[in-house]
C-alpha cells in the first residue's frame, strides 16, 4: 500500500466533508447534546466507507446507470430537507424553557440512527463526493485504488468522531437558550438551501 496513494486519498476525502452540511450539522447538533454521540458518528463513518468503496471498485458500472438513479435521489433528498429544517425552524422559535429541556436526552437511539442514516443515504450529494468523484480519482491510481480508498475511509472517521466528540468544548456556549435557538435556525437555513439546490439542479 503506497503512503503516498493513502495520503492523497485522505486528504481529499476530508476536503469533500469539511463543509458543514445537513450530514453534518446533525453531528454537530447531537455531539452538543451529547446524545448517542459514538454511535452516530460510527454510523456517518461506516456508511462514507461503504459508498467509498462502491465508488472505487464499481465506477463505471454505477457512471452508467445514474441518470435514472440522479432524479430521484435528488427529490428524495430535497423532501427530507425540507421536513428536517422544519422540525429545526420549529425549535428555534420555540420558548426558552423548551431549548432548556432540548438540551437534555430526549432523540431516542433509533430515531438518532434513522435520521442519520437519511440525512447520508437520502443526500444525492454524498453520493457525487464518495461514489462519482472519489470513484473517479480513483481511477489515476491503478494497482492503488486500495490505498486511496482506505485514505478517504480513514478521512470520514476521523472527521465525524472529532465533529462529534469535539462539539463538547462547545457546550458552554450554547448552554445559552439564544445560542441553541441561533443553532437550529442555522441548520434549518441550511437544510433548505441544500434542498432548494437540489431542486434547481434537476
Amino acid at each position: 500500500m503506497s503512503p503516498t496513494v493513502f495520503a492523497t486519498g485522505f486528504s481529499i476525502g476530508l476536503s469533500l466533508i469539511l463543509a458543514i452540511g445537513a450530514q453534518n450539522a446533525f453531528v454537530l447538533r447531537q455531539g452538543l447534546r451529547g446524545e448517542h454521540v459514538f454511535w452516530i458518528c460510527l454510523t456517518c463513518a461506516v456508511s462514507d466507507a461503504a459508498l467509498i468503496a462502491l465508488g472505487v471498485s464499481s465506477f463505471q458500472t454505477i457512471a452508467a446507470i445514474s441518470p435514472m438513479i440522479d432524479p430521484v435521489m435528488r427529490l428524495a433528498g430535497a423532501a427530507f430537507l425540507i421536513w428536517y429544517g422544519a422540525r429545526s425552524a420549529l425549535s428555534a422559535i420555540r420558548s426558552s424553557e423548551a431549548l432548556v429541556v432540548a438540551a437534555g436526552s430526549h432523540m431516542t437511539l433509533n430515531a438518532a440512527l434513522a435520521t442519520t442514516l437519511a440525512l447520508t443515504w437520502l443526500n444525492p450529494h454524498v453520493y457525487l463526493d464518495t461514489v462519482v468523484l472519489l470513484g473517479t480519482i480513483s481511477t489515476q491510481y491503478p494497482g492503488q485504488q486500495i490505498a486511496f480508498a482506505v485514505g478517504a475511509m480513514t478521512a470520514s472517521f476521523v472527521f465525524f468522531f472529532s465533529l462529534g466528540y469535539g462539539a463538547a468544548w462547545l457546550r458552554p456556549l450554547f448552554a445559552r437558550p439564544q445560542a441553541w435557538r441561533l443553532l437550529e435556525a442555522a441548520i434549518a437555513l441550511t437544510m433548505w438551501i441544500i434542498a432548494a439546490r437540489l431542486v434547481m439542479g434537476m
